[in-house]
């Protein structure tokens, strides 16, 4: 293999570790907003209505409340009784 070939290899090596990461980040992204759920689809519609010039006091009602519930929830004991009852539903 001369050298030209050993170079696109190499470019080629690149541009392929590229599109892993990218990919990896934007799973990761996926998996985040699909964890956090409502609350950060909340957040991104309020700061997409006030980059819009919209007000988003609806919004952050909203969140506020999703928060609220959130809290409560998270300070009810659970065990794996829990999982149980949410596979099955």
């Amino acid at each position: 293999m001369g050298r030209q070939g050993i170079d696109k290899a190499q470019r080629g090596q690149g541009m392929t570790e590229y599109i892993i990461i990218v990919a990896l980040i934007a799973i990761a992204a996926i998996a985040a907003f699909t964890y956090y759920g409502n609350i950060a689809r909340l957040h991104t519609d309020a700061m997409a209505s006030e980059l819009a010039g919209k007000k988003s006091d609806n919004i952050q009602v909203a969140n506020k409340f999703n928060v609220d519930a959130a809290a409560q929830e998270a300070t009810q004991p659970k065990d794996l009784s829990d999982y149980k009852n949410v596979t099955a539903q």
